[in-house]
């Protein structure tokens, strides 16, 4: 279990998750209790079909469960109407996924900037915010009127971590957010993560990569839609490397990773 003085950051009661195929019932969560806390940088894992990134939709109001509780810093977001969510989403939840989704259209800066005067009054303070972002991310101001398409893989997926940290959001969902970069630039993608966790922010990523996973504090396994296994482990600082790894080897193979 996390360490009782966190924060709670979400909670999940009795979740579940119903999909109709060609009027069979395929059940992906199963009356899943879950507590994740403020903080942390959490890990799901789980083989394909297990219902990792129905979970992570779920909990971040992009999907709504067929039963259960969603409690989001004490509010109940199951009960909110698809307006309600947007509003939801748009304050509280960042969103990094494997596609990237930048309007082709735009420059950097304008694609950061689109999600930002949603939310925010103050433009001024809103362009000075994102610059200062695309900076600590490692993306100068040379890039920054680029299109999409003039940007490397790594590049473009750190212009999409600015997007999804421009309103502050209270957690970052991340699903598979390295999988189409090669080596390279996935370890820089999984430095700016772990950077930004550094500083507090609540981040809740979906991965089947191992070296994904070392950067979480708290790793979930999830097998058929049930919680299967938990482990905790210290902030990922690098220099526990090797010992670390064996940590969570030895845990997935516990689990049958």
């Amino acid at each position: 279990m996390s360490e009782p003085s966190k924060a709670v950051l979400m909670q999940t009661n009795k979740l579940c998750k119903t999909f109709s195929n060609g009027g069979v019932q395929q059940h992906v969560l199963k009356n899943l209790d879950l507590t994740l806390y403020k903080g942390d940088f959490t890990v799901i894992m789980g083989s394909s079909g297990s219902g990792k990134s129905t979970l992570l939709y779920a909990i971040s109001g992009m999907d709504k469960p067929t039963l259960g509780e969603i409690l989001f810093e004490g509010q109940d977001i199951t009960g909110l109407s698809n307006d309600q969510l947007a509003v939801f989403r748009r304050k509280h939840c960042g969103f990094v996924f494997q596609q990237i989704h930048l309007l082709d259209t735009m420059s950097v800066l304008d694609n950061v900037l689109s999600s930002a005067y949603l939310v925010q009054k103050d433009r001024k303070a809103a362009v000075n915010r994102a610059k200062q972002l695309l900076t600590e991310v490692g993306l100068d101001a040379s890039k920054w009127m680029k299109f999409p398409a003039q940007l490397s893989g790594g590049e473009a997926q750190r212009a999409g971590i600015v997007r999804a940290l421009i309103n502050t959001p209270t957690a970052l969902f991340a699903d598979e957010p390295t999988g189409a970069l090669n080596s390279a630039a996935g370890a820089s993608i999984l430095g700016v993560l772990t950077e930004m966790n550094s500083r507090g922010q609540s981040i809740i990523l979906v991965t089947h990569d191992l070296k994904t996973a070392l950067r979480g504090n708290r790793i979930l396994y999830l097998r058929d839609g049930v919680m299967v296994g938990e482990l905790q482990l210290s902030s990922y600082s690098g220099a526990d490397g090797p010992e670390r790894q064996e940590q969570v080897r030895a845990f997935l193979a516990d689990l049958g990773w």
